[in-house]
């Protein structure tokens, strides 16, 4: 029994240590914070629809993947592209509110890392502006991000976004549907 103990806890010591991420030292604490900032500052430069802002944390070119929301494959392109697409639906009166946490940093080397987190976001719209949806305000999503970071001359950057959407519910309308 202590055997088998001991052999269970070696094959599942891999799977924890891509839950738990790197651990947190003073060698790499503030390169951490850093990349958890930048993070944040993206979902809430999106929410303030600061698009300068947002754009400024990304490196010129990004691989995205938001296949679980929107199907499609995961595609490399210019930052300024994802931020044109985000900025065309989050206009007029659409209001949007990210929220992230359970941040996990895996360092890949000196100058790359993974970050992973759980995300909640929704999209909203004024009732008035649905008359097609029924008056139906609201959509929210519930998921995983991973962002990948790259050190360059400005400092870290994220050079790859995926979000896997675990749950989703409200109006699609609200989701789809540019602000006016």
């Amino acid at each position: 029994m202590k055997h088998a103990l001991a052999l269970l806890t070696l094959i599942a010591t891999p799977a924890y240590a891509d839950l738990a991420g790197t651990p947190i030292t003073a060698g790499n604490l503030v390169d951490q914070a850093e990349m958890i900032r930048i993070a944040d500052t993206i979902d809430a430069a999106v929410d303030a629809k600061d698009w300068p802002l947002a754009r400024a944390q990304f490196t010129d070119e990004i691989t995205v993947d938001f296949t679980s929301l929107v199907g499609g494959e995961p595609a490399t392109i210019p930052a300024d592209g994802l931020i044109v697409g985000w900025s065309a639906n989050l206009v007029g009166e659409k209001e949007s509110f990210h929220l992230r946490g359970n941040h996990r940093i895996t360092f890949n080397g000196p100058d790359e890392a993974v970050m992973l987190s759980h995300g909640y976001a929704w999209n909203k719209m004024p009732s008035g502006a649905l008359p097609e949806n029924g008056g139906e305000e609201l959509w929210e999503v519930w998921g995983t991000y991973e962002h990948g970071f790259e050190r360059t001359d400005e400092g870290w950057k994220v050079n790859t976004m995926t979000f896997t959407a675990t749950a989703e519910r409200g109006s699609e309308y609200v989701r789809n549907t540019p602000g006016s």
